[in-house]
């Protein structure tokens, strides 16, 4: 039941890819955040004031659901930004942001510019927190982290070039039209674009459906570590709670190791290919390069923490073996969301990132539920081995979207031609608006 504080803020989240883009397209990015984040910073409170293991359950829930159009917006906004032979480069620095924020604060929080947090440093600094405050205090730590985000983020401009189109025209009281919005326009139009082409793309469209089980599984994996760690280390080596929180660190390094090889990948490739400005990209498949070496370490890093984690061996081995893992599953997220990006054109893109974005946030939120069941059922080699096995069969994916990955979506019902810095609308490298831009003068 415990579990369920991690779990219910995740599903939560799930609605966010659905809902968040309609928003984003007729309000622009930062009316979102502006609303959204004081509305989950009020249920974080509520969540440390609540006294009931029920209320604290719907207070983390609706944090999740307010919160979540933060978490799913960065990502446009980062693009926004950034130019699309870089999207690797730019998206590892997000989930840096991302898998560090967590071990330092809690889950479900983003800055409005470069993070958001989720994953690993929440256990370093809040294990202390809570052995000196009590557990309320995680909540209230997220709190002052959402407002000093709020107030970071008041003032910021907006970035989304529609919205800057539109709030140009209405300056100046101009009248413009644009291209019809790729989440759709009606009700109809819209729970198309987000529920059912994805619905559709899950059993019709295999560089989809490779990737969202890739990354289901992925991301499954990595949020069952904030409860099988600590439980492992505690029952195995008789962690403290701070202690547990200390071989986060391992993860830290993890993550920072995975920005310098991704960004290195991408810089050596676009050097290789002639591709350094912002006209040219390098074949879209060079981005699941860390996909393809992250996967081998996924397997090896299962098996390797899964078989050293016992009495007779050394606590940092095992601890180790986590900063392995979240080398190669922070990789993997990277290359493989970066090469969604551009896989398709702008309206088939938005629905294949809102399918990935969604099923591999539920499977986060369900396996933290069964994986102490799991450990104590197979014993802790034996289930980090399951995955470790299914780690293994899946190394296939990357090598075989990386031969035949265009193929493939040549193949697509859903591609179109598309320029090399063509760029969908939910990550903002649009050449549509770019050409727009020009006919509304400041």
């Amino acid at each position: 039941m415990a579990v369920l504080g991690l779990s219910l803020p995740l599903f939560a989240i799930a609605f966010a890819p659905i809902i968040t883009p309609h928003l984003s397209e007729r309000y622009g990015r930062s009316p979102v955040y502006l609303v959204s984040l004081p509305i989950f910073a009020l249920f974080i409170l509520g969540a440390g004031y609540s006294k009931s293991f029920g209320a604290l359950l719907v207070c983390r829930f609706f944090a999740g659901f307010f919160g979540g159009p933060c978490l799913v917006l960065i990502e446009g906004t980062f693009a926004d930004v950034w130019s699309a032979h870089l999207t690797v480069t730019y998206y590892s620095f997000l989930s840096l942001a991302s898998y560090i924020g967590a071990g330092c604060g809690q889950s479900q929080i983003r800055s409005f510019w470069n993070c958001y947090l989720t994953n690993i440093l929440a256990p370093l600094v809040l294990g202390y927190v809570v052995t000196a405050k009590g557990w309320q205090w995680t909540q209230y730590v997220t709190l002052i982290i959402a407002i000093g985000a709020y107030l970071l983020g008041i003032g910021v401009p907006e970035t989304y070039p529609r919205e800057i189109l539109r709030a140009r025209a209405r300056r100046l009281g101009h009248n413009i039209q644009l291209a019809k919005a790729e989440s759709g326009v009606t009700l109809a139009e819209m729970a198309k674009t987000t529920l059912f082409t994805p619905l559709f793309m899950a059993v019709s469209e295999p560089v989809v459906i490779m990737v969202t089980l890739y990354l289901a599984l992925n991301f499954a994996v990595l949020f069952q570590w904030f409860i099988s760690v600590p439980a492992v280390l505690a029952l195995t080596y008789n962690f403290t709670l701070g202690q547990v929180g200390l071989a986060f660190i391992s993860a830290i390094a993890g993550s920072l190791v995975s920005t310098m090889t991704s960004s290195l990948t991408e810089s050596i490739v676009n050097r290789q290919s002639g591709c350094t400005n912002m006209a040219t990209s390098p074949p879209l498949e060079y981005r699941l390069i860390p996909a393809i070496y992250g996967s081998i370490g996924l397997c090896g890093s299962l098996f390797w923490i899964g078989f050293t984690a016992s009495p007779k061996i050394n606590s940092t081995v095992p601890i180790s073996g986590t900063g392995v893992y979240v080398w190669s599953s922070m990789s993997i997220l990277t290359a493989m969301v970066s090469y969604i990006f551009d896989a398709y054109p702008a309206k088939g893109t938005l629905s294949a990132l809102t399918l990935m974005a969604t099923v591999r946030i539920v499977c986060a939120a369900w396996l933290p539920l069964v994986i102490i069941r799991m450990i104590m059922g197979l014993q802790g080699k034996w289930a980090f081995s399951v995955f470790g096995i299914i780690g293994a069969v899946s190394i296939a994916i990357p090598v075989l979207l990386f031969v035949f990955g265009s193929r493939l979506r040549s193949r697509s019902r859903h591609s179109a031609p598309m320029t090399s810095n063509g760029k969908h609308m939910m990550t903002g490298h649009l050449t549509e608006q770019e050409t727009q831009m020009d006919s509304v003068h400041a």
